[in-house]
């Protein structure tokens, strides 16, 4: 059997309301499940997750190799001497970069400002939930 998600689960996963995810069912966007209360199927959940992502607007016009960017806005910028670090919420995601303070102030960086974390890794761990 395949996962399947609750509403609730459903927009926290995508980073919208309930009401949103409701909105989406009765538009046709997401099919539900026969369970009651209504769930919706993980595969059809996936699938508009990638939609969203690729819809989603990206406010620069620069060329990369990275495929894991994050748009957000900053949430809190904390310089230490010559290191910063700097906070960006994108969604449900928390993204923390730590880089100089040089850095922030050449980028214009502060607490409101749009911004886009670009993360590029060699390892990525993944975990699930215990059942």
């Amino acid at each position: 059997m395949s996962a399947s998600y609750k509403i609730s689960q459903a927009g926290r996963l995508l980073g919208v309301s309930d009401d949103t995810i409701r909105r989406w069912v009765e538009q046709g966007l997401l099919p539900v499940t026969d369970a009651s209360p209504a769930e919706i199927p993980g595969d059809a959940l996936a699938r508009r997750a990638v939609e969203l992502s690729t819809a989603a607007a990206d406010p620069t016009d620069v060329l990369s190799s990275a495929r894991n960017r994050f748009t957000g806005l900053v949430t809190a910028v904390t310089v230490d001497g010559v290191a910063a670090q700097v906070d960006i919420q994108a969604g449900p995601h928390r993204v923390v970069s730590l880089m100089t303070a040089e850095a922030v102030r050449e980028l214009g960086l502060e607490v409101g400002s749009l911004a886009v974390a670009v993360v590029k890794a060699t390892t990525v761990i993944v975990e699930t939930p215990r059942t």
